[in-house]
């Protein structure tokens, strides 16, 4: 039998959520205090809501709004007594369809309220988080609710809380059988919207005064075309408005999907089309934004029925046109400020108001009457919109007249406060406008919390940001930000139009032209510096552990889309602080291996790249940070599997880390450690052995034996000696390396699970099948429990228990594991995804030990084709593959066929491998048999003689293929 083409070890990258087992608390709980409503029976649709009874008077409330939406709560008031706490609670939440928990600082603390969240997540129950108040959370606990849906409570007004709380519980209104159509809810009031409906993405809420343009409605007329809708103007024309007040439009009308994306930049469009796709069901499970968003448009070619997808502030039409659905009934809808986007579809341009639209505007927003005074203000702004609104809010807020506005904005010096006379990017009354406003609300807030929001916010991202990432603005007193001085200075800005909150309330967004703006005074006044380092630490503070960089993947991707933001606004501005763009660039590091532990490889490559480069460039040639960059680039090219680009960057590291840190410094042989990884994934073992031996031995000086840098080197090691066939020290070493993560780290974390699964690939590889099968179902087995079930390394485990199956001749358990892993792999990963060629090889092999020879041929056929496609035909396992089907060839009496891909193969592997490698001897040992089959002796002994040289010198005498090898000989020349 052939060896397991799939590389099965997990690796030391990604985080993944512990378990938590339910561990009920003895003794009764005694109601205190009014019962709202009665818990419903455990039947039909209903959710279990997990709280603390300290917090009854907060809760209660809370779940007499729930009831309102039409759901149907179970809450632990009123068991009978005598009855058994913990079996009702466990009963209750195996029956319950999803699971919502109120957070506070005393839920948090009870023991009952930990379990029965653990409980709900390890039987895939949907968990929604309502924090009640700002809460410190126990790590175990937060890295379990990094995973599920949160909403503030605490930080939301009663409205956008209930747009919120309707979303999450829209599926569970009513029982399946009598469940009644929700009518679709207005943006903005809090009601529930349709039932199935989906919306995504920073949506800018109606701003006040909102003037609906003619151009609203020839978007909906555009709704029945097939080519996208595309709205050019000048910046602060209204553009992003016309679109959101679009968006919200569909959503009061129940359309099924409306999505909204920010286009600036490849990066970010990618980030915003894969959350679409993961709201959608069709993301990669690996977390690869570029796959997703490739998934996405796939999904809307067939789009049947309305949906809308908005991608906002297009940048360049090359990189939005391939994301572009070219059918289905989905309305696609582009804002831009390049001409050139038009060739997309048709063109709308948005103009500045006519200037009786700005006179009714300026009325209906001032409550001032005089038509002259408002016709000199608008003359004065250019009519344009954005311009008018910060006027409007000017004047309203310090009750002026319009002269009185006039002369103000007259004396503002712009010159002198943004330092020069800004370009064609926004007119100059616009800039005295927005600092009038920004001047007045600054004014009103001598503390300054206002003054730092707003200069923090021009450096974040456009898009929006979280109002939890400002939650250390105020500095070291938290008090002030929890007593809601932060949310008060928010609140004047939204006022002074200077903000917005986004429809879902969950993201304060500024205007493009507002923050440049902002930037240009801050630099005129020296100040952009202190303004970005303000940000970057308050980044620095969200930033998390690499162990929860899956579970956390969505908000990773904020953090790293805000510092792009952060460093561009830096560079912009031609800042030279060599300690700070350090700093950013240590930040944007983060944000490479973020994105490449959460499986968002495009993402971490694109990033990496440019930091490559940015980093050469403005820091010293041998600085430390930039030998950083070089290592995790390579690194991430080798998570992709990707050895031709990981190759030369990770000598390049290496070399570079030995001479400006030296030889025993622990990041040079950090870098050594991957450099000896990619050397035996590219069949280079000899050189992998000799390198990680080496390595091993010094980090056993320099760090301790426990630290998991220790104990990562010495995996890739174990697993050298397993790709040279040195299967006893390979074994010794995976499982002492087993034994001590599951000490250190614990049974559930990541390095743990990898190291099990190394450890049993290794023990099948030295053809210990009885050792190794107990532990691919053990390693199965939790990674199932710990992961999921869809999760990319659970269907490795599947593929792997599967073929120890087949191999031990249990194939009517192996085929059907075959057979699922593959659907589940076409169906999460997508039919041409490396993971599925895998699959597809092992249901082949199985096909093919039953004879049915016609279905594996062909697998194997799709899957070289597949392989070569994807990792070039030089990549070990194309080759594997090719091997396989000219061994299907052979199975089904093709010999002529199988003998000449044999020799092809061989060749190749001769060149790229070596002649020593397993690989090599395997292909060598099957060409032999192939020519033994059709008589021809001697050409057969002489292969088995060098295949039997080869694996006794490799594997050893006593090894299960080395006996195979022998005993074909002796059958030849028995012959």
């Amino acid at each position: 039998m052939i060896r397991l083409i799939a590389a099965t070890d997990v690796g030391l990258e990604g985080g993944y959520a512990p378990s938590m087992a339910l561990r009920s608390e003895e003794g009764s709980h005694v109601s205190a205090g009014t019962v709202p409503l009665a818990s419903c029976a455990a039947s039909g649709t209903y959710v279990f809501v997990s709280y603390a009874h300290s917090d009854r008077a907060a809760v209660f409330s809370e779940l007499q709004r729930i009831q309102t939406l039409g759901v149907s709560v179970w809450y632990d008031e009123g068991i009978d007594p005598g009855r058994e706490w913990p079996e009702e609670v466990a009963g209750a939440l195996a029956g319950a369809a999803a699971c919502v928990v109120m957070i506070s600082g005393s839920a948090v603390a009870r023991k009952n309220v930990r379990d029965e969240v653990g409980f709900a997540l390890d039987n895939g129950k949907p968990v929604v988080a309502i924090h009640l108040e700002p809460t410190e959370m126990p790590a175990g606990l937060g890295l379990r609710l990094g995973q599920v849906q949160a909403i503030l409570r605490w930080q939301l007004d009663d409205e956008a809380y209930g747009r919120q709380l309707s979303r999450a519980l829209a599926p569970y209104v009513g029982s399946p059988a009598d469940r009644v159509p929700v009518a679709a809810g207005r943006a903005g009031t809090g009601g529930m919207a349709s039932e199935r409906q989906v919306v995504v993405g920073e949506i800018p809420r109606e701003p006040p005064g909102f003037v609906e343009r003619e151009l609203l409605a020839r978007l909906d007329a555009a709704a029945r075309q097939a080519a996208p809708s595309v709205i050019t103007g000048l910046r602060g024309v209204g553009k992003t408005q016309l679109a959101a007040a679009y968006a919200r439009k569909r959503i009061r009308d129940g359309w099924p999907l409306v999505a909204w994306v920010s286009a600036e930049s490849r990066e970010v469009l990618l980030a915003g089309l894969a959350r679409v796709a993961d709201r959608l069901r069709v993301s990669d499970p690996e977390g690869d934004s570029a796959e997703s968003a490739h998934r996405l448009r796939e999904k809307l070619d067939t789009w049947a029925g309305p949906g809308l997808l908005v991608l906002d502030n297009a940048a360049d039409p090359d990189v939005v046109s391939p994301f572009l659905p070219v059918a289905g009934d989905a309305q696609v809808v582009i804002t831009t400020t390049d001409r050139a986007t038009a060739e997309l579809g048709g063109v709308a341009d948005l103009n500045v108001f006519a200037r009786a639209e700005s006179v009714r505007y300026l009325a209906a927003r001032t409550g001032l009457s005089q038509e002259a005074g408002a016709d000199e203000v608008a003359r004065e702004l250019g009519d344009l919109p954005l311009a008018l609104a910060q006027a409007s809010a000017t004047i309203r807020g310090q009750h002026l007249s319009y002269g009185q506005y006039l002369e103000r904005l007259r004396r503002v010096p712009v010159a002198a406060l943004l330092g020069r006379v800004p370009g064609a990017g926004y007119p100059l009354p616009l800039a005295s406008a927005l600092l009038l406003s920004v001047q007045a609300v600054e004014a009103a807030d001598p503390g300054g919390l206002t003054s730092q929001l707003l200069q923090v916010a021009a450096v974040l991202s456009p898009d929006g940001f979280r109002r939890s990432l400002l939650a250390g603005l105020a500095g070291d007193d938290r008090s002030a930000t929890r007593g809601g001085a932060l949310d008060d200075a928010a609140a004047r800005c939204v006022a002074a139009s200077l903000l917005t909150w986004s429809v879902a309330g969950d993201q304060l967004i500024m205007h493009r032209v507002t923050g440049r703006v902002l930037r240009e005074r801050a630099a005129a006044a020296d100040q952009l510096t202190d303004v970005i380092t303000t940000a970057l630490r308050l980044l620095k503070a969200a930033q998390f552990g690499w162990e929860q960089a899956w579970i956390r993947r969505e908000e990773g991707a904020d953090i790293a889309d805000q510092v792009e933001a952060v460093w561009n606004a830096a560079v912009t501005a031609e800042v030279r602080d060599p300690s700070l763009l350090a700093r950013l660039i240590d930040a944007r590091s983060w944000a490479v291996r973020q994105f490449r532990e959460a499986g968002d490889h495009n993402r971490a490559v694109e990033l990496g790249v440019r930091l490559l480069t940015d980093s050469r460039r403005v820091l010293p040639s041998d600085d430390p940070d930039t030998l950083t960059c070089e290592h995790e680039l390579g690194r991430t090219y080798l998570a992709m599997d990707n050895v031709v680009d990981a190759l030369p960057l990770l000598e390049q590291a290496v070399s570079d880390r030995q001479r400006v840190l030296g030889g025993s410094h622990p990041d040079t042989l950090e870098s050594r450690t991957c450099l000896a990884d990619a050397y035996r994934l590219a069949g280079r073992t000899s050189e992998a052995v000799q390198l990680q031996e080496e390595t091993v031995a010094e980090l056993q000086q320099v760090l301790e034996g426990d630290d998991p840098r220790a104990l990562d080197a010495r995996s890739v090691l174990g697993r050298s000696y397993e790709s040279a066939g040195r299967f006893s020290e390979a074994i010794q070493i995976l499982s002492q390396t087993f034994t001590d993560f599951r000490r250190i780290l614990g049974p559930d974390h990541t390095y743990t699970l990898s190291a099990l699964n190394n450890l049993a690939y290794t023990y099948e590889s030295a053809g210990r099948l009885g050792d190794a099968t107990p532990l691919y179902e053990q390693s199965l087995a939790e990674s199932r429990r710990v992961l999921g079930p869809d999760h990319p390394h659970t269907l490795i485990g599947v593929n792997n228990l599967a073929y120890i199956y087949n191999s031990a001749g249990r194939t009517a358990e192996a085929i059907p594991l075959f057979e699922k892993n593959l659907a589940d792999s076409e169906r999460l990963l997508g039919a041409d995804h490396t993971r599925t060629s895998y699959s597809r090889v092992n249901l082949a092999l199985g096909y093919e030990s039953v004879g049915r020879n016609a279905e594996a041929i062909a697998l194997f056929e799709q899957s070289a084709e597949n392989l070569a496609r994807n990792l070039g035909p030089d990549y070990p396992d194309t080759l594997k593959a090719r091997t396989y089907l000219a061994h299907g060839y052979e199975s089904a009496g093709q010999h002529g066929h199988a003998i000449m891909l044999y020799e092809e193969v061989l060749a190749d592997l001769r060149r790229v491998v070596g002649p020593g490698h397993p690989d090599t001897l395997t292909c060598t040992h099957n060409l032999a048999h192939a020519h033994h089959s059709l008589g021809e002796h001697d050409l057969a002994s002489t292969l088995y003689q060098q295949a039997l040289d080869g694996r006794e010198r490799i594997l050893g005498p006593d090894h299960p293929d080395t006996a195979r090898t022998r005993q074909g000989l002796s059958q030849t020349r028995g012959a």
